[in-house]
């Protein structure tokens, strides 16, 4: 079993930056394929990025690219998202998850634990 708390969230202006942090419980965390999803007001739950076990591979949806990037610390438990250039469409609920497979994916159903969310919101 694993637990996942995220934090990190808050408000934001247009092209600020923000960072989340998920930490995981668990001494198997390094295991893990670890992803943030993410749900803004009205719409289903999305894909944002996902990272391996040992971070060698990272997956990010095309919306993100290039702004976003997903790090981990396997020392913590911990798996980091870096958000910057944020506009107003970046705001939801971000969800950390975890996935016993070495692959990345980002199907959520492909995910075995979530955690509780942390609010994102992006003015502008």
């Amino acid at each position: 079993q694993v637990q996942l708390v995220e934090s990190g969230g808050g408000l934001v202006q247009a092209g600020g930056s923000l960072r989340l942090s998920c930490a995981a419980s668990g001494h198997t965390f390094s295991r893990y394929t670890m992803g943030w999803f993410r749900q803004a007001p009205g719409k289903e739950r999305e894909f944002v990025t996902a990272i391996s076990w040992l971070g060698g591979n990272t997956y990010y949806a095309d919306s993100v690219k290039g702004r976003f990037t997903i790090s981990r610390d396997n020392a913590k438990n911990t798996v980091y998202l870096q958000m910057n250039s944020l506009k107003p469409e970046d705001t939801a609920v971000y969800y950390c998850a975890a996935r016993t497979d070495f692959r990345t994916s980002h199907l959520q159903h492909e995910y075995n634990y979530w955690g509780q969310g942390t609010q994102v919101t992006v003015s502008s």
